[in-house]
């Protein structure tokens, strides 16, 4: 049996008012990025629909910086080729299939991307609790 499509949203956690949202068929992937709040460069967690769930597939991490270490064990850590790493292999469910983000200030960008679209959170809710959440259609 094959998992339905799904659709993915973000939204305002205390009223849940949809910021945006967007279907999604099993094995599609998504990524949260961001501007590292000191070295300003970008980084990345990308997540995929999987048997149902939502998963941390794999994380983007340009440097070494402060908080973007490899927790060994925890992935597989392979250059980009371009001084920084990806960790791939992650296959970390999301509890519930949801979580709560607070986009930063536009200096850090928050954004969400899906497939060719790419949406600012920060743009659209700045400190604000943002659920980002991946609901099977069957359970819609």
């Amino acid at each position: 049996m094959t998992a339905a499509a799904g659709t993915l949203s973000a939204s305002l956690a205390g009223t849940g008012e949809v910021l945006t949202e967007a279907q999604v068929a099993p094995g599609d992937g998504w990524c949260v990025l961001w501007r590292h709040s000191v070295q300003g460069f970008e980084v990345s967690d990308c997540y995929v629909y999987r048997e149902g769930r939502m998963v941390l597939d794999r994380s983007h991490l340009p440097d070494f910086a402060a908080g973007l270490d490899h927790i060994p064990g925890r992935g597989t850590q392979i250059s980009d080729g371009q001084g920084g790493y990806w960790i791939e292999d992650l296959d970390e469910p999301v509890p519930g299939n949801a979580y709560i983000l607070r986009p930063g200030s536009m200096k850090v960008d928050h954004r969400l991307r899906i497939g060719d679209r790419e949406i600012s959170l920060s743009a659209l809710a700045e400190h604000e609790r943002v659920r980002i959440a991946l609901t099977p259609d069957e359970a819609r």
